[in-house]
């Protein structure tokens, strides 16, 4: 699938061979990998990353793989968790599913079993995320619930703006120039009397990129907005 190859996935395994052989397996499986040995930074690195998944050793030390799942979903952050565990109890895997983990997989498992697991995992993801959900970097924008995140904190917006931010991220990475942004968000000719679209996009990228060390929604003069993660960033 030509999606693989961006796909990004955090490894939290306190095992170093384990780790290592995880991180080695999807590597060469095409799949973009991280790995830290223990919960905090796994949070850490959850929190500031765009993962697609997460793989996730319930038995951690300081924060355990329980703790950091609940940090995530209490965050509103919904990335999909496939936890692994050597604990093969009913208990822990009805806890796991509880707290809204995606998988359960117990030690020893075969690589290939995990691949399966991981590939299920992200197609149904990956189908549900083009379909309802636009995300650029930490930003969400929810279609069906009509909600917009960043790094897991509500933003409320007005219809205008929520219309704003969808175009913006459904083309990111492209440059609207005003003409376009009016017609597709306020339906109109473009006037360069008015300043409404300037007016709007101030609002927005204050709601937006305000408090945020990365600066999501940048103005290119004379040609128009658009929305992108920086290039030195």
């Amino acid at each position: 699938m030509e999606w693989r190859a961006h796909v990004k996935i955090l490894i939290v395994e306190d095992e170093p061979k384990t780790g290592e052989y995880l991180r080695q397996g999807l590597i060469e499986a095409g799949y973009i990998c991280d790995l830290v040995p223990n919960g905090a930074d796994g949070l850490h690195l959850a929190l500031q990353g765009e993962y697609d998944l997460v793989i996730l050793d319930v038995m951690l030390p300081g924060l355990n793989g329980w703790q950091v799942l609940q940090s995530l979903r209490d965050r509103g952050l919904e990335m999909p968790v496939l936890f692994l565990t050597a604990r093969d109890q009913v208990e822990d895997r009805v806890k796991g599913l509880e707290l809204g983990a995606d998988d359960y997989l117990v030690k020893p498992f075969s690589f290939a079993e995990l691949l399966a697991r991981v590939r299920i995992i992200l197609r149904r993801g990956h189908a549900n995320s083009e379909s309802t959900v636009l995300r650029v970097a930490d930003l969400d924008l929810d279609l069906l619930r009509r909600r917009v995140s960043r790094n897991g904190k509500r933003v409320d917006l007005t219809a205008k703006e929520f219309g704003l931010l969808e175009l913006l991220m459904r083309r990111h990475g492209e440059v609207l120039p005003r003409s376009l942004i009016a017609s597709q968000v306020w339906d109109m000719n473009f006037d360069s009397d008015t300043n409404v679209i300037e007016v709007a996009m101030r609002r927005l990228r204050v709601k937006i990129d305000e408090g945020h060390p990365i600066k999501l929604i940048q103005t290119v003069r004379g040609m128009g907005y658009v929305l992108d993660v920086p290039e030195d960033q």
